[in-house]
Protein backbone atom coordinates (compact mmCIF):
# COMPACT_ATOMS: atom_id res chain seq x y z
CA UNK A 1 0.00 0.00 0.00
CA UNK A 2 1.04 3.66 -1.05
CA UNK A 3 2.05 5.75 2.68
CA UNK A 4 -0.34 8.59 2.53
CA UNK A 5 2.21 11.06 2.86
CA UNK A 6 0.17 14.20 5.16
CA UNK A 7 2.11 17.52 5.30
CA UNK A 8 3.06 17.34 9.87
CA UNK A 9 1.86 21.00 9.94
CA UNK A 10 -1.97 20.80 10.01
CA UNK A 11 -1.96 25.12 10.04
CA UNK A 12 0.55 27.64 8.90
CA UNK A 13 -0.22 31.36 10.75
CA UNK A 14 2.63 33.37 9.86
CA UNK A 15 5.95 31.94 11.91
CA UNK A 16 3.57 30.03 13.75
CA UNK A 17 2.68 26.37 13.33
CA UNK A 18 0.15 24.10 14.50
CA UNK A 19 1.20 20.51 13.60
CA UNK A 20 -0.66 17.16 13.24
CA UNK A 21 1.17 15.28 16.33
CA UNK A 22 0.11 18.25 18.72
CA UNK A 23 -3.53 18.22 17.34
CA UNK A 24 -3.85 14.13 18.32
CA UNK A 25 -2.97 14.56 21.34
CA UNK A 26 -5.49 17.58 21.74
CA UNK A 27 -8.11 15.10 20.53
CA UNK A 28 -6.83 12.83 22.89
CA UNK A 29 -7.94 15.14 25.71
CA UNK A 30 -11.16 16.34 24.47
CA UNK A 31 -12.16 12.14 24.24
CA UNK A 32 -11.32 11.87 27.50
CA UNK A 33 -12.91 14.98 28.71
CA UNK A 34 -16.22 13.45 26.78
CA UNK A 35 -15.60 10.32 28.38
CA UNK A 36 -15.11 11.37 32.11
CA UNK A 37 -18.54 13.66 31.66
CA UNK A 38 -20.29 10.42 31.00
CA UNK A 39 -18.57 8.14 33.85
CA UNK A 40 -18.58 11.45 36.52
CA UNK A 41 -22.28 11.19 37.46
CA UNK A 42 -22.23 7.16 37.85
CA UNK A 43 -18.59 7.60 39.91
CA UNK A 44 -19.92 10.72 42.26
CA UNK A 45 -17.81 13.10 40.14
CA UNK A 46 -18.48 16.66 39.89
CA UNK A 47 -17.59 18.08 36.36
CA UNK A 48 -15.20 20.41 37.87
CA UNK A 49 -13.61 17.40 39.48
CA UNK A 50 -13.31 15.73 35.86
CA UNK A 51 -11.54 18.56 34.46
CA UNK A 52 -9.61 19.33 37.25
CA UNK A 53 -8.32 15.68 36.87
CA UNK A 54 -8.18 16.11 33.11
CA UNK A 55 -6.23 18.91 33.51
CA UNK A 56 -3.00 17.28 36.04
CA UNK A 57 -3.40 14.50 34.09
CA UNK A 58 -2.39 16.76 30.75
CA UNK A 59 0.48 18.23 32.14
CA UNK A 60 1.76 14.80 33.84
CA UNK A 61 1.53 13.62 29.73
CA UNK A 62 3.30 15.94 28.59
CA UNK A 63 5.70 16.67 31.30
CA UNK A 64 6.56 12.57 31.68
CA UNK A 65 6.53 11.67 28.36
CA UNK A 66 8.87 14.00 27.14
CA UNK A 67 11.12 13.71 29.66
CA UNK A 68 10.56 9.90 29.70
CA UNK A 69 11.36 9.72 25.91
CA UNK A 70 14.71 11.69 26.44
CA UNK A 71 15.60 9.64 29.56
CA UNK A 72 14.91 6.60 27.84
CA UNK A 73 14.94 6.73 24.34
CA UNK A 74 17.25 9.64 23.34
CA UNK A 75 19.31 10.36 26.71
CA UNK A 76 23.11 11.00 24.85
CA UNK A 77 21.23 13.72 22.63
CA UNK A 78 19.45 15.19 25.58
CA UNK A 79 22.74 15.52 27.33
CA UNK A 80 24.80 17.16 24.50
CA UNK A 81 20.98 19.31 23.41
CA UNK A 82 18.73 19.45 26.71
CA UNK A 83 16.70 22.30 24.79
CA UNK A 84 15.59 19.44 22.91
CA UNK A 85 13.46 18.07 26.05
CA UNK A 86 10.78 20.91 25.18
CA UNK A 87 10.58 20.45 21.25
CA UNK A 88 7.65 18.59 21.63
CA UNK A 89 6.60 19.40 17.99
CA UNK A 90 9.11 17.25 16.33
CA UNK A 91 7.68 13.94 18.20
CA UNK A 92 9.39 11.96 20.51
CA UNK A 93 6.98 11.36 23.69
CA UNK A 94 7.14 7.60 25.54
CA UNK A 95 4.16 6.17 27.09
CA UNK A 96 5.94 4.80 30.25
CA UNK A 97 7.20 8.24 31.03
CA UNK A 98 3.76 9.85 30.41
CA UNK A 99 2.28 6.68 32.84
CA UNK A 100 4.92 8.26 35.66
CA UNK A 101 3.78 11.38 35.04
CA UNK A 102 0.25 10.50 34.98
CA UNK A 103 0.20 8.70 38.39
CA UNK A 104 2.49 11.58 39.81
CA UNK A 105 -0.77 14.01 38.94
CA UNK A 106 -2.94 11.26 40.39
CA UNK A 107 -1.04 11.58 43.91
CA UNK A 108 -1.65 14.92 44.05
CA UNK A 109 -5.09 15.10 42.90
CA UNK A 110 -5.80 12.16 45.78
CA UNK A 111 -4.16 14.73 48.27
CA UNK A 112 -7.02 17.87 47.11
CA UNK A 113 -9.50 15.78 46.93
CA UNK A 114 -9.36 13.33 49.40
CA UNK A 115 -10.32 10.62 46.76
CA UNK A 116 -8.58 7.12 47.35
CA UNK A 117 -5.55 6.74 44.67
CA UNK A 118 -7.21 4.07 42.99
CA UNK A 119 -10.76 5.51 43.11
CA UNK A 120 -8.80 8.25 40.78
CA UNK A 121 -6.86 5.83 38.70
CA UNK A 122 -10.13 3.16 38.02
CA UNK A 123 -11.93 6.18 37.19
CA UNK A 124 -9.16 7.54 34.57
CA UNK A 125 -8.84 4.31 33.28
CA UNK A 126 -11.30 3.73 30.54
CA UNK A 127 -10.28 7.21 29.57
CA UNK A 128 -6.86 7.08 28.51
CA UNK A 129 -6.74 4.52 25.29
CA UNK A 130 -8.37 6.65 23.09
CA UNK A 131 -5.64 9.25 23.91
CA UNK A 132 -3.19 6.75 22.72
CA UNK A 133 -5.19 6.03 19.64
CA UNK A 134 -4.96 9.28 18.55
CA UNK A 135 -1.16 10.04 19.68
CA UNK A 136 -0.25 6.48 17.19
CA UNK A 137 -1.88 7.97 14.37
CA UNK A 138 0.41 11.28 15.02
CA UNK A 139 3.10 9.16 15.04
CA UNK A 140 1.93 7.92 11.84
CA UNK A 141 1.20 10.79 10.22
CA UNK A 142 4.79 12.29 11.51
CA UNK A 143 6.09 8.90 9.52
CA UNK A 144 8.11 7.49 12.38
CA UNK A 145 8.04 4.77 15.17
CA UNK A 146 7.36 2.63 11.85
CA UNK A 147 7.84 -1.71 11.99
CA UNK A 148 10.04 -4.09 10.17
CA UNK A 149 10.21 -4.98 6.71
CA UNK A 150 6.96 -7.26 5.21
CA UNK A 151 5.48 -8.72 2.58
CA UNK A 152 2.08 -8.46 3.93
CA UNK A 153 -0.52 -6.49 1.86
CA UNK A 154 -0.85 -3.43 3.68
CA UNK A 155 2.83 -3.10 4.20
CA UNK A 156 4.17 0.40 3.45
CA UNK A 157 7.01 2.23 2.32
CA UNK A 158 7.55 5.17 4.69
CA UNK A 159 9.12 8.14 3.24
CA UNK A 160 12.07 7.60 6.24
CA UNK A 161 12.03 3.96 6.19
CA UNK A 162 14.04 3.07 3.11
CA UNK A 163 12.98 2.01 -0.28
CA UNK A 164 10.96 -1.15 1.42
CA UNK A 165 7.51 -1.49 2.55
CA UNK A 166 7.16 -2.05 6.02
CA UNK A 167 4.96 -3.29 8.65
CA UNK A 168 2.92 -0.03 9.71
CA UNK A 169 2.81 -0.76 13.14
CA UNK A 170 1.82 2.74 14.48
CA UNK A 171 -1.69 1.42 13.11
CA UNK A 172 -1.30 -1.63 14.82
CA UNK A 173 -0.72 0.28 18.21
CA UNK A 174 -2.92 2.58 17.76
CA UNK A 175 -5.95 -0.18 17.32
CA UNK A 176 -4.20 -2.66 19.81
CA UNK A 177 -2.91 -0.21 22.52
CA UNK A 178 -5.97 2.58 21.86
CA UNK A 179 -9.81 0.73 20.26
CA UNK A 180 -9.27 -2.80 21.45
CA UNK A 181 -7.86 -1.73 24.68
CA UNK A 182 -10.62 0.88 25.26
CA UNK A 183 -13.50 -1.62 24.31
CA UNK A 184 -11.94 -4.32 27.38
CA UNK A 185 -11.67 -1.25 29.56
CA UNK A 186 -15.27 0.11 28.84
CA UNK A 187 -17.27 -3.13 29.39
CA UNK A 188 -15.18 -4.23 32.43
CA UNK A 189 -15.67 -0.95 34.11
CA UNK A 190 -19.48 -0.80 33.37
CA UNK A 191 -20.40 -3.06 36.58
CA UNK A 192 -18.99 -2.41 39.77
CA UNK A 193 -15.16 -3.95 40.40
CA UNK A 194 -12.89 -3.84 43.42
CA UNK A 195 -10.69 -0.86 43.44
CA UNK A 196 -7.56 -1.50 41.44
CA UNK A 197 -8.87 -3.99 39.38
CA UNK A 198 -9.78 -1.67 36.74
CA UNK A 199 -6.06 0.46 36.77
CA UNK A 200 -4.66 -2.82 37.41
CA UNK A 201 -6.37 -4.01 34.19
CA UNK A 202 -5.18 -1.41 32.52
CA UNK A 203 -1.61 -1.91 33.24
CA UNK A 204 -2.00 -5.69 31.88
CA UNK A 205 -3.30 -5.40 28.83
CA UNK A 206 -1.19 -2.26 27.94
CA UNK A 207 1.78 -4.00 28.66
CA UNK A 208 0.47 -7.38 26.78
CA UNK A 209 0.12 -5.78 23.95
CA UNK A 210 3.17 -3.32 23.27
CA UNK A 211 4.93 -6.63 24.34
CA UNK A 212 3.42 -8.01 21.31
CA UNK A 213 3.69 -5.12 18.74
CA UNK A 214 7.19 -4.57 19.46
CA UNK A 215 8.09 -8.13 17.69
CA UNK A 216 6.85 -6.35 14.50
CA UNK A 217 8.29 -2.63 15.21
CA UNK A 218 12.02 -1.55 14.85
CA UNK A 219 13.73 -0.75 17.46
CA UNK A 220 14.84 2.43 18.83
CA UNK A 221 18.18 3.09 16.46
CA UNK A 222 20.15 4.36 19.53
CA UNK A 223 19.35 0.73 21.87
CA UNK A 224 18.64 -1.52 18.90
CA UNK A 225 17.89 -5.41 20.26
CA UNK A 226 19.19 -5.68 24.18
CA UNK A 227 18.96 -9.53 23.47
CA UNK A 228 18.92 -12.10 21.48
CA UNK A 229 17.72 -9.90 18.65
CA UNK A 230 13.94 -9.66 19.86
CA UNK A 231 14.21 -8.34 23.47
CA UNK A 232 13.91 -3.72 22.78
CA UNK A 233 13.40 -1.06 25.21
CA UNK A 234 9.30 -1.33 24.66
CA UNK A 235 9.48 -4.56 25.95
CA UNK A 236 11.23 -4.00 29.14
CA UNK A 237 9.47 -1.11 30.34
CA UNK A 238 6.20 -3.16 29.87
CA UNK A 239 7.43 -6.15 32.11
CA UNK A 240 7.14 -4.01 35.41
CA UNK A 241 3.90 -2.80 34.15
CA UNK A 242 2.53 -6.31 33.65
CA UNK A 243 3.93 -7.71 37.09
CA UNK A 244 2.58 -4.56 38.87
CA UNK A 245 -1.09 -5.21 36.93
CA UNK A 246 -1.25 -8.66 38.21
CA UNK A 247 -0.05 -7.69 41.30
CA UNK A 248 -3.01 -4.95 41.69
CA UNK A 249 -5.75 -7.09 40.35
CA UNK A 250 -4.77 -10.14 42.65
CA UNK A 251 -4.91 -8.31 45.80
CA UNK A 252 -8.29 -6.21 44.92
CA UNK A 253 -9.91 -9.37 44.39
CA UNK A 254 -8.53 -10.78 47.55
CA UNK A 255 -9.50 -7.59 49.57
CA UNK A 256 -12.75 -8.09 47.86
CA UNK A 257 -13.50 -11.92 48.89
Amino acid sequence: MLYPQIDPVALSLGPIQVHWYGLMYLSGFIAAWWLGKIRATRFGWTATQVEDMLFYGAIGVIIGGRLGYALFYDLANTIANPFNIVKVWQGGMSFHGGLIGVLLAFGWFSRKTGKTYFEISDFIAPLVPLGLFFGRIGNFINGELWGKVSDVPWAMVFPAGGPLARHPSQLYQACLEGLALFIILWIFSARPRPAGAISGLFLIAYAVFRFLIEFVRVPDQQYGYFWSDWLTMGQILSLPMMLAGIIIVVIAYRRAS
